[in-house]
């Protein structure tokens, strides 16, 4: 049963649904079905859903120019032509690794990349997460099993992640300039008693943290002393990710999945895997372009 504010955006049912990104350019959210290879692309005024079938696993998309999106995949980043969607290796990362597979990203205020991976069977610290900035790509944190909650302040001093495994949402200092920590994370919110678990995250202009509890069938909202100042109440049981969506970056859009759920429980739970507008006041903020070069 819906809520007033919360809507069916996409009923394309996605195994894991993951990455939603909005491209204020063309007013469409893309997104993903990660062990599909599918990223799916659909406008905020309607139509069909455009299904871009990619070959291999993926999660995230960052826009370089009107022209091209880098993709993060199972074998790295790649630059894909909007026109012909063609997919050309950019630069690796754990491309020899089988095991493991890209996750959660999103871009620094600078341009730089956060790229988070992890095992495909979530296997123990099999991840990473790396700093890719124009041709240059770091390991920032390693021995993470779920890469999660990426994101960053507005002002690019500040950036968030989590290994969901740890059930604690992590918040490091960084320098605006390039995006590179610079000082040691400390523990921003301690999930470990709460239901479910951190997934994807947004940071508003505000300061304020909206994270997708997956198992928690709830979008949380953190304020910037890390206390919890609003839940809004979700269809699914497995929220996966948001992104701020709108001509004002005003309304969110979060993803959702199936995955790990046997026959019974999908029948129990029979809109995951769909796509969710929540309109809420928001005061969000469009993904800065990443820089290749």
């Amino acid at each position: 049963m819906m809520s007033e504010i919360v809507s069916v955006f996409s009923d394309h049912v996605c195994q894991l649904g993951e990455g939603p990104s909005y491209d204020p350019g063309t007013d469409a959210l893309f997104w993903f079905d990660i062990v599909n290879g599918h990223m799916l692309e659909k406008g905020l005024a309607g139509g069909a859903v455009r299904i871009h079938e990619l070959g291999q696993m993926a999660s995230a998309v960052a826009i370089i120019d009107d022209g091209r999106q880098l993709i993060a995949t199972e074998t790295g980043l790649h630059v894909r032509d909007v026109a012909t969607g063609r997919l050309t290796l950019h630069t690796a990362i754990e491309a020899d690794n089988p095991v493991t597979r890209s996750n959660d990203s999103r871009v620094h205020p600078c341009g730089a990349f956060w790229v988070g991976t992890m095992g495909k069977r979530e296997e123990k610290g099999a991840g990473s997460i790396y700093w890719f900035f124009k041709g240059e790509l770091r390991t920032l944190y390693s021995d993470i099993t779920v890469s999660n909650s990426i994101c960053f302040s507005e002002d690019g001093t500040i950036a968030y992640y989590t290994d969901t495994s740890s059930g604690l949402l992590m918040r490091v200092d960084c320098d605006p300039a390039t995006g590179l920590p610079s000082g040691e994370p400390k523990v921003f919110v301690d999930h470990r008693s709460s239901m479910g678990y951190i997934d994807g995250s947004v940071l508003d202009r505000d300061g304020v943290l909206w994270n997708a509890c997956w198992g928690g069938k709830v979008v949380k909202a953190y304020g910037p002393d890390g206390k919890l100042v609003r839940s809004v109440a979700m269809p699914v049981t497995q929220p996966s990710c948001p992104a701020f969506v709108g001509k004002k970056a005003d309304r969110l859009a979060v993803t959702s999945a199936w995955s790990g759920k046997d026959e019974k429980q999908r029948q129990l739970d029979p809109q995951a895997g769909m796509t969710f507008l929540l309109d809420i006041p928001i005061n969000g903020r469009f993904e800065p372009r990443v820089l290749i070069a």
